[in-house]
């Protein structure tokens, strides 16, 4: 038995091998991406504090290498506000009256 392959079925093959190896496409999950790492972030009630871990968010659009410059930040931010509860006056302490007599 002889196997006929006509004139129509040949060009577009040869059109393909002519056009260069076929390329893969590219995966839809490239491991070189960013990805958001989904980590949740419980609000603490205290907005200086909220807002820095907000920006922690950032991370998750950035390479690797640009997570280093808002980890710093973010640490920044949490070390300014805390440092702004030690500067804060606390409530006021009595005083003796200079008249009053010592006790």
């Amino acid at each position: 038995m002889s196997e006929s392959v006509s004139e129509a079925e040949i060009v577009p093959q040869a059109a393909a091998f002519a056009a260069g190896p076929e390329r893969e496409p590219e995966p839809a999950d490239d491991p070189a991406a960013p990805a958001p790492l989904n980590v949740p972030r419980t609000p603490t009630g205290n907005a200086e504090v909220d807002a820095q871990l907000e920006r922690l968010a950032d991370a998750d659009h950035l390479a690797t290498d640009g997570h280093v410059e808002v980890y710093e930040d973010v640490h920044r931010g949490l070390r300014d506000a805390l440092t702004a509860l030690d500067a804060r006056p606390g409530p006021p302490v009595p005083t003796r009256h200079p008249t009053a007599a010592p006790r």
